[in-house]
């Protein structure tokens, strides 16, 4: 039997958030280096940028395989092999004598990332009842968070003493994260009973992607993810620190703060997030969380205005608990059974975002302006909006999740 917390949280779900928090910070440490560690190779700029965007782009494009192997072997299996490979490769990365290998090595820890996320996303969904999945998504979600925040400020210290030095100690964190998950991850029980607000039309046991695809909630999380990483994961991260000293002119710091607020904002609403997706509902907190995205990008289409900016990304923070929520647990909905490939084009939809955000919006920030990047960005966030207004609201009696 299933051991549960007092919140009614399987143990399962504390432990894969604390491999998540030891993942991230690992990762975060790591991150300050890799330009840094590029460099002394003698390369320039763009190669710097292919070393960074390779780890994402194999990530990306072996997140499918990934969804596969978990329905064949299982989510606790493929979760430590992919753990495992991102250490190994990261180890090695950090002892690479020459770019092609350190590149190599980069791109092969993409997939072992890609194995361990929907491994552990498959069996986070798995385990949480119905009624706690929104609760379930944002105590996960919470690690990576912490692990963030955390991570970064380290790894800027330690790459100063050597860039190799932050790949070894992610490389131990992965380890010991792996070997928690062995012993602490029992094998997965069976998928949990009991009401589908998703439509029980899908049925149980694993679901076919072509059925899922053509269920209204499954297209409204794939698109509000889509619009999370277009903008939280890629054009955050990449436009906005020039947006801060180009269009507003000034410093970086003041980018750093907006990137923190909106991390600290979204750590905040994390802590109510996931009982508001399991108590109010899928819809309405999906509703909340893409309305307040929409208004947040949008702001930034006005005149520069530091306040604006910081409010923007604040606002953004607390849409993103939601975002980080809602569509996980309807995602859960539908497929409560093993469904690695389900939970893959799920992960994948955010990861494209991640990958086309930058690129589009660097690309009318160059032959426009910053304002219809952000104009755009609006844009496909606006259609997670759509999509999310257009599921069918709960009739009445129904499960919180409707």
């Amino acid at each position: 039997m299933r051991a549960e917390q007092p919140d009614g949280l399987p143990r399962e779900v504390r432990v894969l958030a604390v491999v998540a928090f030891v993942v991230a910070l690992g990762f975060g440490i790591v991150a300050p280096a890799i330009p840094l560690f590029a460099r002394d190779f003698g390369v320039g700029r763009t190669a710097v940028g292919l070393a960074v965007s390779a780890f994402a782009f194999f990530r990306f494009v072996s997140a499918f395989g990934g969804g596969t192997l978990v329905e064949r072997f299982g989510e606790r299996v493929v979760l430590a092999t992919g753990l495992g490979l991102v250490a190994v490769t990261t180890g090695l990365a950090g002892l690479a004598g020459s770019f092609p290998l350190f590149l190599v090595l980069r791109s092969a820890g993409g997939v072992g990332s890609a194995m361990f996320t929907v491994a552990a996303l498959s069996l986070l969904f798995r385990v949480a009842p119905p009624t706690h999945r929104g609760r379930a998504a944002a105590t996960w979600q919470g690690g990576f968070i912490l692990g963030g925040i955390a991570g970064p400020a380290a790894g800027g210290l330690l790459a100063e003493l050597s860039p190799r030095l932050p790949f070894f100690l992610y490389a131990g964190f992965l380890i010991v994260a792996g070997a928690v998950a062995l012993v602490l991850l029992r094998a997965a029980p069976a998928g949990v009973e009991g009401p589908h607000p998703a439509g029980p039309d899908l049925g149980q046991g694993p679901v076919r992607l072509a059925a899922a695809l053509r269920n209204r909630a499954y297209v409204a999380a794939l698109v509000a993810n889509l619009g999370t990483g277009w903008f939280l994961f890629g054009v955050r991260n990449s436009m906005v620190p020039l947006y801060v000293t180009e269009e507003l002119g000034r410093t970086v710091a003041w980018a750093g703060a907006g990137l923190l607020a909106g991390s600290l904002a979204q750590a905040l609403g994390l802590l109510r997030s996931g009982r508001m997706v399991d108590q109010w509902g899928r819809r309405p907190s999906l509703v909340l969380g893409s309305a307040l995205a929409t208004v947040s990008v949008v702001a930034l289409v006005f005149p520069p205005d530091l306040v604006v900016f910081l409010a923007s990304m604040a606002v953004f923070g607390l849409a993103a608990s939601l975002l980080s929520s809602a569509p996980a647990a309807l995602v859960a909905d539908i497929s409560p059974a093993r469904g690695g490939r389900l939970v893959a084009v799920f992960q994948m939809s955010a990861d494209l975002g991640a990958v086309a955000g930058p690129l589009a919006a660097g690309w009318l920030a160059d032959v426009a302006s910053f304002q219809w990047a952000f104009a755009v960005t609006g844009v496909v966030i606006g259609a997670g909006l759509l999509t999310a207004l257009a599921l069918p609201r709960a009739p009445a009696g129904a499960p919180a999740g409707g």
